[in-house]
C-alpha cells in the first residue's frame, strides 16, 4: 500500500502545483471572483478539499481502469510462405506481474479472456511473475496458467522481474505449469514459423552473465520462413529488423503506467506503446496487463493483444 499512497501524494502535489500556478496568474491578471478574494482562507480550504477529492477520484478511476483490460486486434501480412498454413493467430499477454497485486481471481479472468480468443499460439513476453515469488507459490497461481488453451502451446521469455525475484526459481515454476520459457532459444512451431526468445537484458545486472548476441542466436534459422522475435525490453529495434525478424513483440514499459510518466517512456524508447514498422519488421510494444507498484493505471489501458499473421500462398 505504500506505493499507492506515494501515487496519491504525487497527484496531490501535481494538483496543488496547478492551483499555485492559477494563484500566480491571478496575482498578475486578477480573475478570481469577488467572493474568493473576500474569503481567502475559506477559499484555500475549499481548494485543499477539492484537491484531495480530485486525487481520490483519479486514483479510483485508475484502479478500475487497471482491472479492465481491453483486447487489441491486429493483423500483419508476412511476405513469406509457411508450410501448410495460410495464417496464424497469436494472443500476446505481456507483463502479467503475478503476485501480490495480480492474484488468483484476477489471473482467472485474464485466462478466461485469453481462452475466449481461441488462438493458435499464446505468447507471454516477460514479467509473467512479479519480483516477490512468495504469493505466486502460496496461492499456486500457476494453476491458472496451466488452464490456458492453445493449439501450438504457450511460450514465454524472461523479463527484468523474473531476474529480480530469482530467475531460476521463476522459470522452473513456469515450466512446471505448462509454460515453455525461451531463454536465448529458438523453436519452430506449426508451418515452420520460428519463435526466437531472448533472455532479458537485465541478466547482466542480476546474474553477471551476458545474453547471446542476436546474430549468434539466429545462426541456424532458415529466414525464408516467418520469424517472431520476443524481447521483453524494446531497445535497439533496428537489430531485429536488420537480422530478418518479421515480427518483434515486447512489453516492459507499461506506457509509463501513471500519467505523466508516459512522457518519460516516450523519451527513453523508440516506441513506448503501440505499433512501428521498422524496415520490414512489424514491431508491437504492448502496454501489458499488470502493474508495478500502485495497482493503478492512468493515461493508458491494460491490454491483451490478438494478432493475426497472414502468409504468402
Amino acid at each position: 500500500m505504500g506505493s499507492f499512497w506515494l501515487a496519491a501524494m504525487v497527484y496531490f502535489l501535481l494538483i496543488a502545483a496547478a492551483f499555485d500556478v492559477l494563484r500566480l496568474l491571478n496575482y498578475f491578471v486578477p480573475f478570481y471572483p469577488a467572493w474568493a478574494r473576500q474569503n481567502y482562507e475559506a477559499t484555500k480550504q475549499v481548494l485543499a478539499l477539492s484537491s484531495a477529492g480530485l486525487v481520490i477520484l483519479i486514483l479510483v478511476a485508475g484502479y478500475v481502469n487497471a482491472l479492465s483490460p481491453r483486447v487489441r486486434y491486429l493483423s500483419f501480412h508476412i511476405p513469406k510462405k509457411a508450410d501448410g498454413i495460410r495464417s496464424l493467430t497469436v494472443t500476446v499477454a505481456s507483463d502479467l506481474h503475478l503476485g501480490t497485486i495480480v492474484g488468483r481471481k484476477r489471473i482467472g479472468r485474464i485466462v478466461e479472456t485469453i481462452n475466449g480468443l481461441n488462438a493458435d499460439l499464446v505468447l507471454l513476453p516477460g514479467d509473467v511473475v512479479d519480483e516477490d515469488l512468495g504469493p505466486v507459490f502460496r496461492e499456486n497461481l500457476g494453476d491458472s496458467l496451466k488452464s490456458i488453451r492453445s493449439e501450438y502451446g504457450v511460450f514465454s521469455i524472461t523479463g527484468n522481474h523474473e531476474h529480480i525475484g530469482g530467475v531460476e526459481a521463476a522459470c522452473k515454476y513456469l515450466a512446471e505449469h505448462g509454460i515453455r520459457v525461451l531463454r536465448d532459444r529458438v523453436v519452430r512451431v506449426e508451418g515452420g514459423v520460428y519463435l526466437v526468445g531472448r533472455e532479458d537484458r537485465s541478466i547482466s545486472q542480476f546474474e553477471g552473465n551476458q545474453r547471446k548476441p542476436l546474430d549468434e542466436l539466429l545462426a541456424g534459422v532458415d529466414k525464408s520462413y516467418p520469424m517472431i522475435l520476443l524481447d521483453h525490453q524494446p531497445f535497439r529495434l533496428s537489430e531485429g529488423a536488420s537480422l530478418g525478424a518479421d515480427v518483434q513483440l515486447s512489453g516492459h514499459t507499461h506506457h509509463g503506467q501513471l500519467w505523466p510518466f508516459n512522457h518519460i517512456t516516450q523519451a527513453v524508447y523508440e516506441v513506448s506503446c503501440g505499433y512501428l514498422l521498422k524496415g520490414q519488421t512489424h514491431v508491437y510494444v504492448s502496454s501489458g496487463l499488470g502493474t508495478w507498484g500502485p495497482p493503478v493505471r492512468i493515461g493508458n489501458r491494460p491490454e491483451i493483444v490478438h494478432l493475426t499473421l497472414g502468409f504468402e500462398q
